[in-house]
């Protein structure tokens, strides 16, 4: 895939979802064993042009995601190198046990994608917006988790769990005009993050389309003189350890996401700042354990906390207190 300016900025344009439906026709190319199953999202998931074009390797499994994991995990059995697809609350919770049994007990390699995860669908309410699928999947033994920071992550975090040996689950958040994290091509690898900026004062952890809004809220704490680190920790299981040491030099530590802090990445991140002999103060930014009321995606941003402009006014009062 050539990856370029002119392309980068195209799949922001479209969005994470539209992108993926590209990565994907790029990988059937070069992967003969490439099945692509979904349950009724054909357009949603951005997979209409891999549906025509290749309907061999696409399989529509109708409003029926349990029965979606468990023909994957039957098709991975038979040596297929399976992705499913479908919005992140069905392809996550509503499939747990299947999951839990085909993908972590049974561990048959599976690449599940959840689209629209965090706040995108906020218009829809809680039966769409998913705040709980980092911490669900999180809990199975055996299952890497990655988010995405952007377009072009998406199709490199894509890449890579196909062709890694792990059953994965691959979260996307954000919606169209997803704003441009990675200018151009980059080394990506599943576990290890990826630090953008380098700073003293405070560092932010950050995944999926939060590392945007962490990246100008660094910017904003420049004009207070504060150095900021940010770090897109892309791939919350497993977690890179030794940068979450590293950042413990920090005065403060925050974590920011579109998730219940209870679970997430923040978790994550705070569970292990426990087993070292001293670390900073934390600061969780994302979804205070509520389900509140619907809106649109910006709104919900707002109403969260989780705007460039929140996150730098919680830093400011944390580093005070």
């Amino acid at each position: 895939m050539d990856i370029n300016a002119r392309n980068i900025k195209v799949w922001s344009t479209i969005g994470s979802r539209a992108t993926l439906g590209i990565a994907a026709v790029e990988l059937a190319k070069e992967i003969d064993e490439l099945m692509v199953l979904t349950c009724d999202v054909s357009t949603s998931a951005g997979l209409d042009r891999f549906r025509k074009t290749y309907p061999e390797k696409y399989l529509d499994l109708g409003i029926a995601e349990q029965n979606m994991i468990g023909v994957a995990a039957g098709l991975a059995s038979e040596n297929f190198n399976v992705v499913t697809t479908t919005f992140a609350p069905f392809q996550t919770m509503r499939c747990c046990e299947q999951i839990k049994v085909n993908l972590g007990y049974m561990s048959q390699k599976v690449c599940m994608v959840g689209i629209a995860s965090g706040l995108a669908l906020g218009t829809l309410g809680y039966t769409h917006c998913c705040i709980e699928d980092i911490g669900v999947l999180r809990s199975i033994p055996g299952i890497v988790i990655i988010s995405p920071a952007d377009s072009l992550e998406t199709i490199k975090a894509l890449n890579s769990a196909v062709r890694s040996s792990k059953p994965t689950y691959i979260r996307l958040t954000g919606g169209s005009n997803n704003p441009i994290v990675y200018d151009k091509d980059y080394n990506f690898e599943i576990g290890k993050s990826i630090t953008l900026k380098e700073g003293e004062d405070v560092t932010i952890f950050a995944s999926g389309a939060s590392v945007f809004q962490s990246l100008e809220a660094a910017k904003i704490l420049e004009k207070e003189n504060l150095s900021c680190s940010v770090i897109n920790m892309h791939t919350i299981k497993p977690l890179d350890t030794d940068a979450i040491k590293k950042a413990c030099k920090s005065r403060l530590i925050a974590t920011v996401e579109e998730h219940n802090i209870i679970g997430g990445l923040g978790s994550a991140v705070s569970e292990y700042k426990s087993t070292l002999s001293s670390s900073p103060k934390q600061v969780f930014f994302g979804i205070n354990d509520t389900y509140s009321k619907g809106g649109n995606y910006k709104f919900l941003l707002n109403k969260h906390g989780l705007t460039a402009e929140k996150i730098v006014n919680d830093i400011l009062i944390n580093l005070k207190n």
